[in-house]
């Protein structure tokens, strides 16, 4: 590469990055843009409210109690008969 070669990419590379950074300081990122709004959390309390009665109360239904359909003496359901 010959030395007139080499000062013209030279040049060339930091009028590039001159304009590269102007363009970008004032059209991409602007001030407004740097500012974050964040959501307003509410902190966590140790009280606990009291389930609605209509919904939670003794006799409603325990989805955890075991249904057993009829009594099963069957030790292999799917061999053939």
């Amino acid at each position: 590469m010959k030395r007139k070669d080499l000062i013209i990419v030279v040049a060339s590379v930091v009028v590039s990055t001159i304009f590269s950074y102007i363009i970008c300081s004032q059209f991409i990122v602007t001030a407004k843009s740097k500012l974050q709004n964040a959501e307003v959390v509410s902190p966590i309390t140790a009280d606990f409210k009291v389930p609605d009665n209509t919904i939670f109360n003794n006799e409603s239904v325990n989805p955890t109690k075991v249904i057993e359909i009829g009594p099963n003496t069957n030790n292999q359901p799917f061999a053939k008969q």
